[in-house]
């Protein structure tokens, strides 16, 4: 009888993972290697045949929609532990992950969130894949390393050897009207230690759900009229979270340094996606920041690509 290491105590991880169903039977094996007393919640679209999972931590939800922001936010709101990670079904977690989540917010029990280091991997690399993890860091016995004016690059693009300070997005930033006029200029307010996406790291649940909470009244347009995006719920769940509960240069959690704890897979591209209409969610919640405007402004030129790229699937078709 194969065991999975499970005490009777209440699962304090949940890893959330929204799902056609069409995940590899090698994927599903390594996250049941994960450790301990976590959850695993598996969203599914509606009538979607749903298999025999052996471990009684899998736990299926059925989502009212397809789309990977209903399906994705279906599972958040349904979660019960203390933190909880989003992972998609072809990425890779460590298996010691509960050990190391307890470890962190034990030492940091005001932080909101714990950045895995993430290996992003070509698909097609199998010994990459499934070569065997490295040892998770000992959290005790890691420095706290922080942005100061005397050292103002501490991470040396991801080369750090201790744990990284990270804070808030710097929401109060300038707006950047030259984005308007210059759709080729570069945004400088998104460089730095801070980031803007949600998957992949781990968050103190109270967080998360205080926060959809609110993001689903942001998705009612008016009376009875809601609008909800197929995708991109990553980067602007992400910015919500940072949103609502914004203070200025507040260091709201920490990266750890490498080896990785996530492998990122990276698949072949299937098509140009336009992330401007979920991202104008936020501007209709949070008007009053600036960085929200310039994340904005710098993606207008996305809207005729977009519709070229659709036009030209049509063709095709």
């Amino acid at each position: 009888m194969t065991s999975f290491n499970i005490s009777t105590a209440e699962p304090l991880l949940s890893i959330v993972t929204a799902t056609l169903g069409k995940f590899s039977d090698y994927w599903l094996e390594q996250l049941l290697k994960v450790k301990g007393n976590v959850e695993f919640i598996l969203v599914y679209p509606p009538n979607t045949p749903i298999p025999n999972f052996p471990d009684p931590r899998i736990r299926v939800i059925i989502s009212p929609f397809k789309g990977e922001v209903m399906q994705r936010m279906t599972g958040l709101l349904n979660v019960n532990t203390e933190y909880v990670i989003a992972l998609d079904d072809d990425d890779f977690i460590h298996p010691d992950i509960l050990e190391l989540t307890s470890n962190y917010f034990a030492r940091f029990p005001e932080s909101w969130v714990l950045r895995l280091a993430i290996k992003n991997i070509d698909y097609q690399d199998e010994a990459e894949i499934q070569k065997e993890w490295s040892a998770i860091p000992n959290i005790d016995q890691l420095e706290v390393i922080s942005k100061t004016p005397e050292n103002p690059y501490p991470y040396q693009k991801g080369n750090y050897k201790d744990l990284l300070a990270i804070p808030i997005v710097p929401l109060n930033n300038k707006l950047d009207i030259l984005l308007l006029i210059n759709q080729k200029r570069t945004r400088k307010d998104r460089e730095g230690i801070h980031f803007e996406n949600f998957n992949n790291k781990v968050w103190k649940t109270v967080q998360v759900k205080e926060s959809l909470e609110d993001f689903s009244q942001t998705l009612k347009l008016m009376n009875a009229l809601t609008w909800i995006p197929s995708w991109s719920l990553d980067r602007t769940l992400g910015l919500f979270i940072q949103a609502k509960f914004y203070e200025p240069e507040k260091i709201m959690g920490h990266a750890l340094p490498k080896p990785e704890q996530i492998r990122y897979i990276l698949m072949q591209k299937k098509g140009f996606r336009i992330y401007l209409s979920s991202d104008i969610l936020l501007i209709k919640r949070f008007p009053q920041y600036a960085y929200l405007w310039n994340l904005i402004f710098s993606q207008l030129d996305q809207i005729p690509r977009f519709l070229f790229s659709r036009l030209k699937s049509i063709l095709q078709k």
